[in-house]
């Protein structure tokens, strides 16, 4: 239920992404002129009746947002308390300082008068809450629990081919990120149709003269051919190398095709002279190649930082399966006639059995009989 729940934050967080990129797209952020009123009203008792015009889009935007974070704060508390993972419930509360802190920047967007630099803080940090928002409703499904399809790893020993992917994922991931921050700034700064031509440039292959708009929306362009490169090659390590992982091979694929998408609006974006749909959609799919990386990323990384043992056993005694007291009872009994961990609901194929990490059981392998469980 709570995985559902993260899930319905994430999409909703989408939404506002998309709401929000009408009103840079309309020109509409100044339509309601103050915050947190829209014109002397409270927010939420403004008649429908005047939302007219830019006024639709902008207080559309608010009030999508207040609702966003109305459901960032039940996730955030619902963590809190049923959550066994510390680290998890402290990712809850930092999407609710996320969501307040992008609450204030979109009141000081309006307040300002839109200046380039807090609008681009505005829109990064939306994106920020959106990748914490889409990890945790990853953390929190019962395929990175129960570790998906694949046999678990040793964390402390990750084989070439997952280093590779690792490296790759997380270096895309990255340059997504700052290509999203360079389209904010070109978005923000007027600098969409700087160069009003594709492919070219101007005329050329390099723009023939140069001013700051000239350059903002240039680099845009370089880094997107940059993070296509690394969406392929990561695509295709995933691809060739790890084949039997499942839970990588999709979210590669379908980032493949978000990419080709993305790249054809950017296009499409600029021959068409900023149209407002086409702009707006291709803000949105900049945020779903985003947290389509991001998942790709944190599976590739699930075995280091993710082991499930420590998880399974604080469930057994919040349930009270387990006695606490039990002090020296082994947590798990390796059975090496078929390479069960009964004690924990590990099964390995046979062949699997050599790379369990038997430290994990006690020092040189055996149970370590000082530590209490």
């Amino acid at each position: 239920m709570l995985h559902r729940f993260a899930q319905l934050v994430a999409g909703c967080t989408v939404l506002l992404v998309l709401a929000g990129s009408l009103v840079t797209s309309t020109g509409s952020g100044l339509s309601v002129p103050d915050w947190p009123t829209s014109y002397g009203w409270n927010m939420f008792t403004f008649p429908p009746s005047k939302w007219v015009g830019g006024i639709f889009y902008e207080h559309g935007h608010r009030l999508i947002a207040s609702s966003v974070g109305c459901l960032t704060i039940v996730l955030a508390a619902w963590l809190w308390v049923s959550e066994p993972r510390r680290w998890l419930k402290w990712l809850g509360v930092a999407a609710l300082g996320a969501v307040v802190a992008q609450g204030v920047l979109g009141g000081l967007t309006v307040l300002f008068f839109l200046p380039a630099a807090i609008s681009t803080a505005h829109a990064a940090l939306a994106e920020i809450f959106l990748c914490l928002v889409v990890s945790i409703a990853l953390f929190t499904s019962p395929g990175w629990i129960e570790g998906f399809s694949s046999p678990v790893r040793n964390r402390d020993l990750p084989g070439d081919r997952e280093r590779q992917v690792r490296a790759f994922a997380t270096t895309a991931t990255a340059l997504i990120y700052t290509q999203i921050l360079l389209g904010a700034t070109m978005r923000h700064t007027g600098a969409g149709l700087a160069i009003p031509d594709f492919p070219l440039m101007l005329g050329h292959l390099i723009p023939p003269y140069w001013d700051p708009k000239i350059a903002v929306h240039f680099s845009h362009r370089v880094g997107a051919l940059v993070v296509v490169a690394a969406v392929l090659a990561t695509a295709v390590r995933v691809w060739t190398r790890m084949r039997d992982r499942s839970e990588l091979v999709r979210p590669a694929t379908l980032l493949m095709a978000l990419v080709g998408v993305q790249a054809t609006l950017g296009a499409l974006t600029v021959l068409s002279g900023l149209n407002v749909l086409l702009n707006s959609v291709h803000v949105v799919c900049g945020a779903l190649v985003l947290a389509t990386s991001l998942v790709l990323t944190l599976r590739a990384w699930r075995g280091s930082f993710a082991d499930r043992a420590p998880m399974r056993l604080q469930a057994q005694r919040r349930s009270g399966a387990r006695p606490v007291g039990a002090a020296h009872t082994p947590p798990a009994v390796l059975n090496a006639s078929n390479g069960n961990l009964a004690g924990l609901g590990f099964r390995f194929p046979p062949s699997r059995e050599t790379a369990v990490d038997c430290r994990s059981l006690g020092r040189g392998g055996q149970p370590d009989r000082g530590t209490r469980t």
